[in-house]
């Protein structure tokens, strides 16, 4: 089960990245680290931060207990769908008529004539929030079936429409690349919506939308419970997922006031780290929770406790490793991927340096979103709501005292010691006492001696790649 899903899931994330890095590298290429560059990935910057707030955390993690317990499963969904996806839709409408307004809270720095010209962007590309939406929502429902795959390649579908439109728009100026790019993301969330509706129709959900349409206006004690039960864990569980991507906000925002092209550094940096995370964290989280709540739901806490330190060990091995590999080659790395066309060898310094204190914090990230299943499976959110606004406090913190010293490096690195004070916290309601039990294996000296034959092979590819240059 676990070694299934999660090869599932980081099959179809790694497909997902690879368009993805095709994406950035064209980007990179066409529109570089400049003005324009920096408008475009501010406008995607507030539909891809609820994005990942609901794909990667807090929708789920509120959706699968309560739907697990309800015995009104269809009308339950049918009445939370209704709900989040009008509401979506009239957001969406509010900021197409305030965009200015919104350009403005998120890159706060920018000038009144940047963000006029950012502002009708911001507008097309929210309109990608609802979309993904109705594709959280579906994915719940496959995970429920433990069918992973659509979710895990769907991504590959948003990376694809941007694609397309770099490459039929990448011989006109860069504002009208801009606004193709920002249709792209549309396109690619319609495909992504399209995908799912037809594997939910393979499991026959369809029919189960319509029987929850068919019974809308029926109401009883169990769905209010059922309905009570996912917003009080939802709003805590945004909290408590969403402290990565807040901070990724507050980086945008913050970076803003910093020298042109740090938005971009920032952006590229944290795609490059965003990988391992989600190849590893994210699927491996994903595939065992809906797992690790039904075993909790059964009061089975030994098998649920051996499912986590399973999952643990796995991404033990697979973070260090890739913490140690993306610190030590950050700069090649960015070279490798990005310093093509527009982007220039100080882009690839500047942005190099960021990754590397992007990467300080992939250990802390990826452990705080495993441990923190248990808080969600056992409907722990308000607990974890309150951890992740220590994490974001000292965010909030360090940012400040590194913007100035660092530059955009700085807020890299504030954000990775946010997270060593987001892991304690999740470890420490967990019960430091199991995790050390955890630890108290013969697995972690194998894995110390593995990162030093690591750091041996690592720095002769440095010093290899150095020659070359």
């Amino acid at each position: 089960m676990l070694i299934k899903s999660f090869f599932t899931n980081s099959i179809g994330t790694l497909v997902s990245r690879v368009f993805g890095f095709i994406r950035d590298m064209l980007s990179a290429s066409i529109l570089g680290a400049n003005i324009y560059s920096d408008i475009f990935f501010v406008a995607f910057k507030f539909p891809n931060l609820f994005r990942r707030i609901f794909a990667e955390g807090a929708f789920t993690q509120s959706f699968i207990p309560s739907f697990i317990k309800t015995p009104r499963k269809a009308l339950f969904t049918y009445t939370i769908f209704i709900r989040f996806f009008l509401f979506l839709i009239l957001f969406s409408l509010i900021v197409t008529l305030f965009s200015e307004f919104f350009a403005k809270i998120i890159a706060f720095g920018f000038d009144e004539e940047t963000v006029a010209l950012s502002a009708p962007f911001v507008a097309i590309n929210f309109y990608y929030l609802p979309l993904i939406f109705c594709v959280t929502l579906f994915g719940s429902l496959l995970q429920y079936k433990h069918h992973f795959a659509v979710s895990a390649f769907s991504t590959a579908l948003l990376n694809i429409g941007m694609i397309g439109a770099l490459l039929l728009y990448q011989g006109y100026d860069k504002k009208t690349i801009v606004y193709a790019l920002s249709y792209g993301v549309l396109v690619g969330g319609l495909l992504q919506v399209i995908s799912h509706l037809i594997a939910l129709k393979q499991d026959n959900f369809c029919k189960f939308f319509a029987l929850g349409f068919k019974h809308r206006h029926k109401r009883d004690s169990a769905l209010e419970v059922s309905n009570k039960s996912f917003n009080r864990s939802f709003w805590h569980s945004i909290i408590g997922n969403s402290t990565p991507q807040i901070v990724s906000f507050v980086d945008t925002t913050l970076a803003s006031f910093l020298v042109t092209g740090s938005i971009s550094y920032l952006y590229y940096g944290n795609r490059i780290f965003q990988l391992p995370l989600a190849l590893f964290a994210i699927a491996l989280t994903t595939g065992i929770f809906p797992k690790i709540t039904r075993l909790l739901k059964a009061n089975n806490e030994e098998e649920a406790s051996r499912l986590l330190t399973q999952g643990f060990w796995v991404l033990a091995f697979l973070l260090t490793t890739s913490t140690l590999g993306g610190y030590m080659l950050s700069h090649e790395i960015v070279w490798l991927l990005f310093e093509h066309g527009s982007f220039s060898k100080e882009d690839t310094q500047m942005t190099g340096f960021v990754l590397a204190m992007y990467m300080i914090g992939l250990i802390p990230f990826g452990l705080a979103k495993l441990f923190s299943l248990w808080l969600y499976a056992g409907m722990r959110q308000k607990e974890a709501a309150i951890i992740a606004m220590y994490s974001l406090a000292s965010n909030l913190i360090f940012s400040f005292a590194l913007i100035k010293p660092m530059g955009a490096a700085g807020l890299a690195l504030a954000g990775s010691l946010s997270a060593f004070v987001l892991l304690f916290f999740t470890l420490r309601s967990f019960g430091l006492s199991k995790f050390f039990a955890i630890l108290y294996s013969k697995k972690t000296l194998i894995l110390v001696a593995l990162l030093l034959v690591e750091w041996g092979i690592l720095s002769y590819v440095k010093e290899l790649i150095h020659g070359y240059l």
